[in-house]
């Protein structure tokens, strides 16, 4: 089995009828599982409560977090795993970057980086 650390991205839709505590504690537990399991959390995003496209498990809104990180490819099978026996885990969506989708963000980054740099700081007045 390959135990090269590989980038992956996870996002995971909570029940938005927790209150804000009970959300993150789900959140934290996603998190320790990936650094429990020699993973790297390379970044969170708490997407916040959105109306969901369809009804699941009688639900119409949900709480969508995202994480990027890396981690050896035997951690996903406990990640998913987790996504299954918690409770208040209503989908989740797990998928390994591949080179081009690296390259992608990277260029991404370097344009949005140079897009900030260019823009004018507010309060300044060019004469």
């Amino acid at each position: 089995m390959d135990k090269e650390n590989k980038i992956y991205e996870t996002t995971f839709i909570v029940n938005a009828a927790l209150d804000d505590a009970q959300i993150e504690a789900v959140i934290e537990k996603v998190k320790d599982i990936i650094v429990k399991n020699n993973g790297e959390v390379r970044s969170v995003e708490k997407w916040g409560r959105k109306r969901l496209a369809y009804t699941i498990e009688k639900k119409n809104n949900g709480f969508y977090a995202f994480f990027e990180f890396k981690a050896p490819g035997d951690l996903i099978v406990k990640l998913e795993r987790h996504y299954h026996l918690e409770d208040q885990i209503i989908r989740h969506l797990t998928i390994q970057l591949d080179k081009k989708a690296l390259k992608a963000k990277e260029i991404a980054a370097v344009a949005a980086a140079k897009i900030e740099a260019a823009a004018p700081v507010p309060g300044n007045v060019v004469a």
